[in-house]
């Protein structure tokens, strides 16, 4: 039997890497604490308990394929067997300003203050919009329409208790999300993804791919609804730092992701976007430029068709308050145009 202590090769290899982990700084991503590992292990658990569907879906959403793993080591393996982000579309990769622009951004999300999150409370977003319709018109003609809309929404933040929107003044309640989901998230349920950039790029393509991967009949592709999804979460959700950071991240992993030098949100602030075309659309993030905060995101034509021509808003959302209240029906401060630039 070899001795290790007169076996200088596997000594000197053991003696190398003690050394070099003695000197080397330490990784950028840190082991998850105790509560993240917790809120890792809840949604473990809700993924396992929700019935899969069969086949067939022909909903724009469905609930995480991938569970996330309680651990750094069962999350690693988890996340391998997740499907290669891949495109029918066969997209050039994120252009390396993207992938700049959504680093500084990331970089800026992850220093933000870590929310004090109760379960007793509330995730709160308002937004501020319009968005356009198609009518046929009674001579067959096709006609355009534009409703803007004034929402506000408040989520419980371990997603049990029903919530609250009101939209131009009137009140909604809304269930509880079962489960929750990419399409119907909660604060504790994003604390429970990965911080992981690679992991999480892995997590979502594996719930885009569901319905719009290769061999689906869907015409959006998992690239754009990976997109879609993230610049959803980022808008229309509250998450962590670490989690914000690392989906600005995969963001920059999609193929196609490009910017936009100047664009405008629904109320009139300007800034730079990340974008990506699909489909003779430009869907939009809108950041301002000089603190890298999310302002809203729109869609645009690139080219003349029904809904109109090139250069036209199909529609556009801006993001003006955001943050974790004590009850439905409470708000927080609103960033307005002025206070932005």
């Amino acid at each position: 039997m070899t001795n290790p202590r007169t076996d200088h090769t596997e000594w000197d290899e053991h003696y190398e890497r003690r050394e070099l982990a003695r000197l080397l700084p330490p990784p950028p991503h840190l082991e998850p604490s105790l509560s993240q590992l917790a809120d890792r292990r809840d949604f473990l658990l809700t993924e396992f308990a929700r019935p899969r569907p069969f086949s067939g879906l022909t909903t724009r959403w469905r609930g995480l394929v991938l569970v996330t793993a309680v651990a750094t080591a069962a999350a690693i393996t988890a996340m391998t067997l997740a499907p290669e982000p891949s495109s029918t579309e066969e997209a050039p990769p994120a252009t390396a300003a993207s992938v700049e622009l959504l680093d500084r951004i990331a970089r800026v999300a992850y220093t933000q203050p870590q929310p004090s999150a109760q379960d007793s409370q509330y995730t709160y977003i308002r937004t501020v919009g319009h968005t356009t319709a198609l009518a046929e018109s009674a001579d067959g003609s096709m006609q355009r329409s534009t409703t803007t809309t004034n929402i506000e929404r408040w989520t419980a933040v371990n997603g049990a208790r029903p919530g609250l929107q009101r939209r131009d003044g009137g009140d909604q309640q809304l269930p509880a999300p079962d489960p929750v989901s990419l399409n119907a998230p909660s604060y504790r349920m994003l604390a429970g993804l990965p911080s992981e950039p690679e992991a999480l790029t892995k997590l979502i393509y594996a719930d885009a791919g569901y319905n719009h991967g290769a061999g689906s009949a869907s015409t959006t592709g998992s690239d754009q609804e990976a997109f879609v999804t993230i610049g959803d979460l980022l808008c229309n959700a509250v998450a962590p730092p670490a989690v914000s950071a690392a989906l600005y991240r995969a963001a920059g992993r999609i193929p196609g992701v490009t910017t936009v030098d100047d664009a405008v949100d629904a109320v009139g602030r300007h800034g730079v976007a990340v974008a990506r075309v699909h489909d003779g659309t430009r869907f939009e993030w809108i950041f301002d430029q000089r603190t890298m905060r999310l302002l809203g995101k729109r869609a645009v034509l690139v080219k003349d068709g029904p809904w109109g021509r090139a250069g036209d808003e199909v529609n556009s959302v801006a993001l003006v308050a955001q943050g974790i209240v004590g009850a439905p029906g409470e708000g927080v401060a609103i960033e307005t145009a002025e206070s932005s630039q």
